[in-house]
């Protein structure tokens, strides 16, 4: 597999991780009933609900992804172990949202009902597991980016000014379009042959 491919393959598991993470954020995770409370009723939460680390994770995880296409050599490495620590995060942040205390804590801060209530029944939707998936997939993105990612193509070098010609030489060089891209770049080819800096 060619570089720019591995790059890409990384840049979708990150987008599909994040994206994945972000998506399960907002949908209901658990659902608490308390039937023998003073009131009976039952509670739906989601889970921003239940603490929201998988879904500020997840949008760290978008960053991720841009920093990825951004950076190059050494510090694209080093952001595919951020890449991959966030993924953990996610994965664990999921897990520990759907334990019965921490449902139960979440649930109780939203109703006093709840406190009053003997016994609530607690269902756990798969939504979380969804998180965790996402979660998976930014840490395989984030591996794949320390392991290789040195060795990618970074951003096209149209976009870097290191190496340019000077705008005079550039303009002297015979070449008559030299002038005009120099005047594209913001330059002034002339400056140097009036005697400005």
């Amino acid at each position: 597999m060619t570089p720019g491919r591995e790059r890409g393959l990384a840049a979708l598991l990150c987008a599909a991780g994040a994206g994945l993470a972000l998506l399960a954020a907002g949908r209901p995770w658990a659902t608490v009933e308390a039937r023998h409370a003073i009131t009976p009723f039952t509670r739906t939460l989601t889970g921003g609900d239940l603490g929201g680390a998988a879904g500020a994770l997840g949008w760290a995880g978008l960053a991720g992804l841009a920093a990825l296409f951004a950076a190059r050599g050494r510090v694209r490495a080093a952001v595919g172990v951020l890449i991959a620590l966030f993924g953990a995060g996610i994965a664990y942040a999921s897990a520990a949202a759907v334990r019965r205390s921490n449902v139960l804590s979440a649930a109780g801060d939203k109703s006093t009902l709840l406190r009053l209530g003997a016994d609530p029944a607690l269902h756990v939707n798969p939504w979380w597991t969804v998180s965790v998936a996402g979660g998976v997939l930014l840490v395989a993105a984030g591996l794949v980016t320390a392991v290789r990612g040195a060795r990618w193509p970074g951003m096209s070098s149209r976009y870097e000014r290191a190496g340019a010609r000077p705008p005079a030489a550039e303009a002297e060089s015979g070449d008559p379009s030299a002038m005009w891209r120099s005047l594209d770049r913001g330059e002034d080819p002339t400056a140097q042959r009036n005697g400005r800096p």
